[in-house]
C-alpha cells in the first residue's frame, strides 16, 4: 500500500501534498460530501461561500491552516473566478500543503486542479476509488 493508499475503512491521504479528485462530477460530490460528514476533529471545509474575489478565497485557506487542520477539503474554491484567479487560488494550494496538511480539491475544472496537484483519487461510477501518485506515472494503486 502506497503512502497515499487508504485502509479498507477509509482514506489516508499524504501529508503536505495536494490532491485532486477525478471521475464523474456526481460522484466526485459524493465522495466530498462523505468525508465531510465523517469528517473528524482536524478536517476542515474551505469553498467559495460568499468570497467573490481570489484574494477573498486565499484569504479563507489562509485561516484554514492557521488552525493546523491534518487535513484540508478544497470544495470548489475557484467557482467563478476568471482564468487568473483560478489560477492563483490553487497555486495556492501548495503553500497550504507545504505548511503540512494533505489537501484534498473537488474543482469544476479537475484538469486546472492537476496542474498543482502532486497525485489524484480517481473515482468510479461503482464506488471504486484510485490513487495516482503523479510524480510516479506508473504507480497505480486500485483501493
Amino acid at each position: 500500500m502506497s503512502d497515499g493508499a487508504a485502509s479498507s475503512s477509509g482514506f489516508r491521504l499524504a501529508t503536505g501534498r495536494v490532491t485532486v479528485l477525478l471521475g464523474p462530477d456526481p460522484v466526485r460530490r459524493g465522495l466530498l460530501s462523505r468525508l465531510e460528514c465523517s469528517a473528524t476533529q482536524g478536517v476542515l471545509l474551505v469553498t467559495s461561500a460568499r468570497a467573490r474575489c481570489a484574494a477573498d478565497r486565499i484569504a479563507a485557506l489562509d485561516q484554514a491552516a492557521g488552525h493546523r487542520p491534518a487535513m484540508v477539503l478544497v470544495d470548489r474554491l475557484t467557482d467563478g473566478l476568471g482564468t487568473i484567479g483560478r489560477r492563483t487560488v490553487l497555486a495556492h494550494l501548495r503553500r497550504i500543503a507545504a505548511a503540512g496538511p494533505a489537501v484534498l480539491v473537488d474543482d469544476t475544472d479537475p484538469v486546472a486542479a492537476l496542474a498543482v496537484a502532486d497525485g489524484a483519487l480517481r473515482v468510479g461510477l461503482d464506488g471504486s476509488v484510485v490513487v495516482d501518485d503523479l510524480a510516479s506515472p506508473t504507480s497505480h494503486s486500485p483501493l
